[in-house]
């Protein structure tokens, strides 16, 4: 399994949080209208120390879906990882909920300048040799689709997705829109490509309390996020819990993961922000509040074992 610091074993993952983010930014605004809360170095050691105390509550393996679209900056997470004990996972894909920068409009298959779909290319070099010259390898491949549906730069996404897929077996990780049950048609979309359903998690499914969208999603083989514990302007982490509890009394605890969707800093939802309008949004959120909460209410902890260890492996290693 590839991480920021080399290949390891699959079984050394342990507790993992399977979709997380350390630095979300924004390159051209970086440059030209710099955010007034960001320090390159301040931000490096809230990230040793976060992580830190991460593996001092148990965690094992943190998965960083920051992709291309979100400033994806690798070197930077290589700066972390070699000074904290819990591994990172990276991933490739881009991130849009409507349209691509315009220089894809010009490059692929029939387009104005032609030659190979830059995106697949992309993905693909993120795969199999390595990032932006550092020479870490992506684990996963992160797709986006959100309210406005598959518009037709999120479906060439999506087909750059699904053919790096299928060329190395990575599972696909997504942003998910809950409200407009957008799960079930990103499933559509990745199994017309032949992209195994079983190896997709759906993300954000913890937003909604559609049990039966839900299931539908876990029935066809793909796993259901439940990945933005404390993100409150989404929804309540009550509500969360009791839409869990519910799959799991109906058997899906082998459909599941967990994670916070937090970040070390974004400047979408900047620190200030954070700490004013979502205080329990934190990578340490579900160790130090959910999973007891879920232990009080009876969940033994096999069942947490599956959903926080089991599962994050069986997806990540593969078969």
């Amino acid at each position: 399994m590839p991480t920021v610091m080399g290949v390891v074993p699959g079984e050394t993952l342990g507790t993992t949080l399977m979709h997380e983010h350390l630095f979300v930014l924004d390159p051209g605004l970086d440059r030209d209208l710099p955010h007034p809360e960001w320090d390159d170095e301040r931000a490096v050691a809230e990230a040793v120390a976060l992580l830190t105390r991460l593996a001092s509550l148990g965690i094992g393996t943190v998965v960083d879906l920051t992709v291309p679209g979100l400033g994806r900056d690798v070197a930077r997470v290589q700066r972390v990882a070699a000074l904290v004990p819990v591994r990172i996972v990276v991933a490739t894909g881009w991130y849009t909920a409507t349209s691509l920068p315009p220089y894809f409009g010009t490059h692929g298959p029939g387009r104005l300048v032609g030659g190979p779909d830059p995106l697949e290319r992309l993905m693909v070099q993120d795969l199999e040799t390595g990032i932006a010259g550092t020479g870490v390898r992506a684990g996963v491949i992160k797709l986006v689709s959100d309210s406005p549906g598959m518009t037709a730069d999120v479906a060439r996404v999506f087909a750059a997705g699904a053919a790096a897929h299928r060329r190395t077996g990575a599972p696909v990780m997504t942003h998910s829109d809950a409200a407009s049950r957008g799960g079930l048609e990103q499933q559509d979309v990745l199994a017309a490509a032949g992209v195994d359903l079983e190896r997709v998690v759906i993300g954000h499914c913890g937003d909604s309390q559609d049990l039966d969208y839900l299931m539908r999603i876990a029935d066809r083989g793909s796993s259901l996020g439940f990945d933005r514990f404390g993100m409150a302007h989404t929804q309540s982490d009550e509500a969360r819990i009791a839409t869990l509890l519910a799959l799991l009394e109906r058997g899906y605890a082998g459909r599941i993961v967990l994670s916070h969707d937090a970040a070390v800093f974004s400047r979408v939802t900047p620190p200030s922000w954070r700490a004013r309008a979502a205080p329990h949004w934190r990578m340490d959120h579900l160790s130090t509040t959910v999973l007891p909460a879920l232990r009080a209410a009876g969940i033994p902890q096999s069942t947490l074992d599956t959903i926080m260890i089991d599962n994050p492996r069986h997806l990540l290693e593969g078969p």
